[in-house]
């Protein structure tokens, strides 16, 4: 199955006391982590694909980068699935550099690690989605979905527009029962959901 998801922030502890964020339910790093590992592998397994469209980690403030570097690749080897990494502000190529240097082999023989520098298209369930970090405008669309991440607590506002990241203002869009746990990546139906119902709510403003 495929898999969405973004701005997950490894080691970006300031992030979790920031106003310009929307607040993550966890006081400290450590247990960010493992909550999201934890949602992660609950839903994911090694033969899902994880579509991730950028912010991985900030690693601003560890000191030498490579440490850094080592330690979100440590993160990514404990979750499941194979993982498409689309680039975001705060993914340098060289830490995209590092993963694909020591990218590896899954049970399936599917690379773990697949890279994509500015963001790819993937069709299904009759929309063909366009997956970026940043927002994209498409103007007036039938079928084109922009699926992206980079502004956490906000949603663009335009129905063909939307966030999957972990602290995405979209997932207010699902009915408490159909929501996944934080921290874990959106799966079609999901998406499908999320999809109608903003169509539905921008329906209701015209």
């Amino acid at each position: 199955m495929e898999y969405f998801t973004a701005d997950t922030h490894f080691y970006h502890e300031v992030l979790l006391q920031s106003k310009n964020f929307s607040p993550r339910p966890y006081d400290t790093i450590a247990d960010l982590h493992a909550g999201i590992i934890a949602a992660w592998n609950a839903r994911i397994t090694d033969d899902d694909v994880v579509y991730h469209l950028g912010d991985v980690a900030f690693l601003n403030k560890i000191k030498p980068v490579t440490t850094g570097y080592q330690m979100v690749l440590e993160i990514l080897q404990s979750l499941h699935g194979q993982i498409q990494l689309v680039k975001g502000n705060h993914d340098t190529r060289n830490f995209l550099k590092f993963l694909a240097k020591l990218n590896y082999k899954l049970p399936n023989g599917k690379d773990k690690f697949v890279f994509h520098d500015v963001g790819l298209i993937l069709k299904a369930n009759g929309h063909q989605f366009f997956l970026t970090h940043y927002p994209l405008i498409f103007g007036q669309t039938k079928n084109s979905i922009n699926l992206h991440g980079h502004i956490h607590h906000s949603m663009v506002n335009i129905p063909e527009n939307i966030n999957v990241g972990v602290d995405s203002a979209d997932l207010d869009y699902l009915f408490t029962n159909e929501r996944p746990e934080w921290g874990s990546p959106l799966n079609l139906a999901e998406l499908e959901a999320i999809i109608r119902a903003k169509h539905d709510d921008f329906a209701k403003r015209s």
